[in-house]
């Protein structure tokens, strides 16, 4: 299975993006109205500056207060992105969020963005194909 496969199931709604130069404060607003994990700091929609996830927002609160939330994204954001592509296989995908120790990871297309999944995404689609397979197996062994 692919990350197309993810990308299908989530439908058009676009990646959640906030600009350069946004406050941390209004990056989670965001994060709690959109009831989602992590945000992409893009200047355009498009390319990646950045991701800014709740784990970083918690680790500022802890060293800075309060305060934090007036700095700007630009300051607490993870710059070295690890991406995918369309076609990657859903099972490398995870291999690299586990490895790595994150949760989320831009989908991209050359220079381009265009989508973003999660590891819920991810784990969600592969569950479902091994619900498929021991289905098929069952099915095969009960003479259905």
């Amino acid at each position: 299975m692919q990350v197309l496969q993810i990308l299908k199931g989530k439908g058009d709604d676009g990646v959640v993006t906030v600009l350069p130069g946004s406050t941390v404060g209004q990056a989670a607003d965001i994060l709690a109205s959109r009831r989602i994990g992590a945000v992409i700091v893009s200047p355009d929609g498009k390319t990646v500056a950045g991701i800014v996830s709740e784990r970083d927002i918690v680790r500022e609160l802890a060293r800075h207060g309060a305060a934090c939330l007036d700095m700007p994204v630009d300051d607490i954001m993870t710059r070295r992105i690890v991406g995918c592509a369309r076609t990657d296989s859903i099972k490398d995908v995870l291999e690299r969020m586990t490895e790595g120790r994150f949760r989320h990871m831009p989908v991209m297309e050359g220079d381009e963005m265009v989508g973003l999944i999660s590891i819920g995404d991810a784990v969600k689609v592969r569950l479902a194909a091994l619900k498929m397979e021991k289905d098929a197996l069952t099915g095969m062994i009960m003479g259905n």
